[in-house]
């Protein structure tokens, strides 16, 4: 008798880098996660409900701080006490490194989009950039940039961990979406974007 074949599990959390952030986001560790949680949902409350300023209040913290710390280093001085212990201030040229390396990557993945659309006419790539600004535009619509943020955070929060658990059942929808989504575009390419008109390969080597 044939036995059936399941489909290999991915592993969530070191397609999440493996690292501390993907312990955060897959509940591993419980107090980051809540920390992260009750933070994000402190700082939306004070914003978007409370109508509290960003700008004042990071002025307000950081004066706060700096007031903290030169009072505790004034008074560590005269009764002999141990200073502030602040951290080493400098960014190393690694983490330096790094950032501009994934900027690097990404601008460079939307100038290879853009060269699909612009030089290739890539008329797929087109509908697709077209559509996700439509989205976006949609969605900028119904909430502003702090709430969105937040949603953000949410869904950061608890989609990886929801996947983690119903991984099998969550991939047979998402491929039986995917058959249907291309079903569609199969039939939309058959009956409209074929009959567009493209530059032969003569053309563009002549351009």
């Amino acid at each position: 008798m044939g036995e059936s074949v399941t489909p290999r599990r991915i592993s969530v959390h070191q397609a999440l880098g493996g690292g501390p952030v993907a312990d955060v986001l897959l509940w591993k560790r419980w107090y980051a996660s809540v920390g992260v949680l009750v933070s994000a949902t402190t700082l939306w409350i004070l914003f978007e409900k409370a109508g509290y300023n960003l700008l004042s209040f990071v002025a307000n913290v950081l004066f706060l701080l700096v007031v903290i710390l030169f009072f505790w280093a004034k008074s560590a001085s005269l009764l002999n006490r141990p200073f502030p212990p602040l951290p080493n201030l400098e960014i190393p040229e690694e983490i330096v490194a790094k950032a501009a390396g994934i900027i690097h990557v990404y601008a460079n993945y939307a100038l290879s989009i853009a060269r699909e659309i612009v030089i290739d006419k890539n008329f797929k790539v087109f509908l697709q950039v077209v559509s996700g600004f439509c989205v976006a535009s949609y969605i900028g619509s119904l909430c502003n940039f702090l709430t969105l943020v937040y949603i953000g955070v949410l869904l950061s929060l608890s989609v990886p961990l929801v996947y983690d658990k119903y991984q099998h059942h969550i991939d047979e929808k998402i491929c039986l979406a995917h058959k249907i989504i291309q079903e569609q575009y199969k039939k939309i390419h058959d009956a409209i974007l074929k009959k567009i008109p493209l530059p032969s390969n003569k053309e563009k080597k002549t351009q």
